[in-house]
């Protein structure tokens, strides 16, 4: 079978499921993106890298594999109004607004039931909207095959990322190394060992060099049935909250119905809910340019650097400046003189300054402000 330049799998046009659904799950605030992330405009709807927002990149990458009628997005009402504006070309009963986030197993099981009622076991492709990929085509070559693994295997699927350091700000996922008489070689698909959550930097350098373990990077693949099933079977109390709305999707009470079901709802994530205790789970280790922009450090990381090592965006003034990242906005002026290992974000009405390596903190300024009650920053 032709592989890609990345070493991605190529597989048959008949292979790929043709009634494939996503569901793009964009319900979060991007605390650690303040103060460029808001509440009413967090990050999957700016633009940190590149043209287009986070979400419609998210969107455009599916095309032609799952067209643009059969994409799926969860958001909250703070962030309803601005994936509609961004994405007016997706059906609008297909923006799924929860009442209050409940974390992703909930959002997910609430797209499966659904999909259900409007596709009945359709293949449910399930990403972020948040994670930036440089190379579309490597991306849609393990989509595809993850897409095939899913509907073959009635398992669950997901796809894992090639580690390039040893990172301690990621979950890992193991997988069994086997010959090529596995099932589902020729997709790259492996049976998962167990899910690891964020490693020491020693247990993440040891996981690098051991060579059978892959970041988690959150997008999971799987049938509409198996995902249910597996939420009956290792969170029924959910199962039994999302079976109250089934009768209740795609009707004007749906809305009511889903505020109460939410209400009985504890928030718990897919990973520990659902994929650490489930049976019959598969990852495709891949390589396209994935990250997942989960703070500063990184946006630091991918920008292109002058010759002391530091990158600016917008109007800026910078003088014996080493190994810094400073962004402003339209209409303001930065100048920077004198520093060292220093992130700098200003806006209209705040201004972040982080010292390198510890931009993972800034979730606590949002915390603090909301706190203090300064919900005008927030």
């Amino acid at each position: 079978m032709k592989a890609s330049p990345r070493g991605t799998r190529i597989v048959k046009r008949q292979q790929v499921a043709m009634d494939a659904y996503a569901l793009i799950i964009a319900g979060g605030v991007g605390a650690r993106f303040w103060p460029r992330s808001r509440e009413h405009s967090p990050k999957q709807l700016l633009e940190i890298i590149g043209s287009g927002t986070m979400i419609q990149n998210t969107v455009y990458r599916m095309d032609p594999i799952i067209p643009q009628e059969r994409i799926l997005v969860i958001t909250s009402a703070q962030q309803e109004e601005g994936v509609r504006k961004q994405l007016p070309q997706l059906p609008p009963e297909n923006i799924i607004v929860e009442p209050f986030g409940r974390n992703t197993a909930p959002a997910i099981g609430l797209g499966a039931e659904i999909l259900r009622k409007r596709a009945d076991d359709a293949v449910m492709v399930v990403l972020p909207a948040d994670h930036l990929v440089h190379d579309i085509a490597a991306f849609q070559d393990t989509l595809k095959n993850a897409i095939a693994v899913a509907e073959q295997s009635r398992g669950f699927v997901t796809v894992g990322i090639t580690p390039t350091r040893p990172e301690t700000g990621y979950g890992y996922i193991q997988f069994q190394k086997a010959d090529e008489t596995r099932p589902y070689a020729e997709e790259n698909a492996y049976e998962v060992v167990t899910f690891a959550e964020k490693p020491n930097l020693e247990t993440a350098q040891r996981f690098l060099e051991s060579g059978d373990f892959v970041w988690n990077s959150g997008m999971f693949i799987w049938r509409v049935s198996t995902i249910l099933n597996g939420i009956a079977e290792h969170l029924p109390e959910l199962s039994e909250e999302l079976g109250r709305l089934r009768g209740d999707i795609d009707t004007d009470g749906f809305p009511a119905a889903l505020e109460s079901a939410y209400g009985e709802m504890r928030p718990i994530s897919i990973d520990y809910g659902v994929m650490e205790k489930a049976e019959n789970r598969f990852v495709l280790p891949a390589d396209f340019g994935w990250n997942d922009l989960g703070s500063w450090d990184e946006v630091a990381r991918l920008y292109p650097k002058d010759e002391q090592d530091s990158a600016s965006t917008g109007e800026v003034f910078l003088r014996d400046v080493r190994n810094c990242h400073v962004s402003t906005t339209e209409g303001r002026y930065a100048a920077v003189i004198g520093a060292e290992d220093l992130i700098v974000i200003d806006t209209a009405d705040a201004v972040l300054v982080c010292r390198k390596g510890r931009s993972q903190e800034v979730k606590e300024v949002v915390d603090h402000l909301r706190k203090k009650g300064l919900e005008r920053f927030l």
